[in-house]
């Protein structure tokens, strides 16, 4: 499943990923590059997966 997300550098050079399955369910992860901010983001989706379901839209 793809799930669209927003990365983005902080001023003090942490990067923060975030990403939104439906309004009010998302995740965000953080890093100290943009791939590990990714997988941070990653590990948070996952359970919110299973709990919530993947919006239709988005399999």
């Amino acid at each position: 499943m793809l799930v669209p997300y927003t990365i983005e550098l902080d001023e003090n050079g942490v990067w923060y990923a975030y990403a939104r399955l439906r309004p009010g369910v998302g995740a965000h992860g953080e890093g100290d590059t943009p791939d590990a901010a990714l997988a941070d983001l990653r590990e948070a989706l996952a359970p919110l997966v299973e709990e919530a379901g993947a919006p239709l839209e988005l399999m």
